[in-house]
């Protein structure tokens, strides 16, 4: 029997057509478009707000890029409306339901990929991020930067059968955190404050430190697990198994027990909460890599060009000091809920620490970086934590939804009907 694989994308960006190009060719590279066992689907939930985009900028997919994909599926705002007054009329979910599940925010967008996939009834979901190449990068003896391609969709079909879902490794820039030369303003010290403050199961100041002093915050893949294909089981510590949300399959024949994606309202953690909720499913690390382009400096590589050495990003452009500054807002949104959920007892104490951190460290930050905008961050700590037990009560709501949903689902596709997708694809 062929394997339906969905490939799954939630954007915004307008360069997602030459990202496509780059994934389609890769496939086309490792004999997964002619391998007649395996069916490609592209299920695209897109966000035209996020850089004020056009329904064109990701439906006009070129023919000679979609003649190689079997399907191809695209969720803006009227598609999900469409789904959605399907759904109430049918009594299957309510409109508070239908809002925590397919609202705004990435955890939603994410889940509307995951349930149109299921409802196509596809075998795999795999989910590709727009700002990650299937490219790796790794540094040789001499130190010098060398690039190998990526089998991402054969190396996450390899393992995922015996799984619940399978995730690959991420090298590059991973956290959107510029490389800081310190210096009197701002010390090693007080950005270590920070980073406590703000740290999640990605950033964390013991893998930050080394990749300052050793490769300016450039993360290299290790050859060991590319070349000895070293995969394992994904052990639970403090309650989570950790996942992100790209390089990352889903086995959906076993969708029973396949949580939602959820983030507190404006917050980032989509992937960071749903670790929390894998402890009864088998989690593998598959050894594949994809190149996170954080900053979006190398798109390039979309279009062949290897760099031969890859630079610290600088914090003091306007562009890339406005990424870093977003993304610690989005971080620190959801890290009140985070130490709520795995930390109960110790919340207050936590939460206290870290305001403890950010008075400190806050002051140094907006004069490194001649600005005032880090005070969001304290703002949005102190918001967020107001709001942890509403926040919580939405989180737990959002999983019996999620539950109620896939139980309708179901019921509509009984195993004996035949497969709703029939193949597109030409060579």
């Amino acid at each position: 029997m062929a394997i339906n694989l969905a490939i799954g994308f939630v954007t915004g960006r307008k360069h997602f057509q030459n990202v496509l190009k780059t994934y389609v060719n890769n496939w086309l590279e490792h004999g997964i478009i002619s391998d007649p066992n395996i069916r490609l689907h592209l299920f695209v939930a897109y966000d035209l707000k996020y850089f004020n985009t056009q329904v064109s900028d990701y439906k006009n997919v070129p023919h000679e890029v979609a003649r190689m994909i079997d399907s191809i599926h695209f969720y803006g705002a009227a598609e999900v409306a469409e789904e959605i007054r399907t759904l109430k009329a049918a009594g299957a979910i309510n409109g508070v339901e239908a809002e925590r599940i397919f609202g705004e925010g990435y955890a939603k967008k994410r889940n509307i990929v995951t349930y149109f996939a299921i409802k196509n009834r596809m075998d795999k979901l795999l989910f590709l991020d727009d700002d990650e190449y299937p490219v790796a990068t790794l540094k040789n003896a001499a130190g010098k930067c060398y690039w190998m391609g990526q089998g991402v969709v054969g190396t996450h079909l390899k393992y995922n059968d015996d799984a619940n879902i399978t995730h690959g490794h991420h090298c590059g820039y991973i956290s959107p955190i510029p490389f800081i030369r310190f210096n009197d303003v701002l010390t090693e010290a007080d950005f270590r404050l920070f980073i406590e403050a703000i740290s999640n199961d990605i950033v964390s100041w013991n893998k930050l430190k080394n990749l300052i002093h050793q490769h300016q915050c450039v993360t290299y893949a290790d050859a060991q697990i590319i070349n000895e294909s070293t995969a394992y089981e994904v052990e639970e510590e403090s309650g989570m198994k950790f996942i992100s949300g790209a390089n990352l399959c889903f086995n959906l024949k076993k969708t029973k027990d396949l949580p939602p994606f959820y983030n507190p309202p404006g917050a980032r953690g989509e992937d960071t909460f749903m670790s929390t909720m894998l402890t009864d499913l088998k989690v593998v690390k598959v050894p594949c890599y994809t190149f996170h382009d954080g900053f979006l400096m190398y798109k390039n590589l979309l279009n062949g060009v290897i760099p031969k050495h890859l630079e610290g990003i600088d914090g003091n452009t306007p562009a890339n000091q406005k990424r870093f500054i977003n993304a610690t807002i989005g971080w620190i949104r959801y890290k009140p809920l985070l130490v709520y959920i795995t930390q109960r007892k110790d919340y207050e104490n936590i939460m206290q620490g870290i305001r403890l951190n950010l008075q400190r460290s806050i002051p140094k930050l907006n004069a490194f970086f001649n600005t005032k905008d880090f005070g969001k961050v304290m703002s949005e700590f102190e918001h967020y934590h107001r709001n942890v037990t509403q926040h919580f009560e939405d989180f737990e709501q959002t999983k019996l939804t999620w539950r109620k949903l896939l139980n309708s689902l179901s019921r509509q596709n009984p195993p004996d009907l035949p497969h709703p997708l029939t193949t597109t694809k030409t060579m």
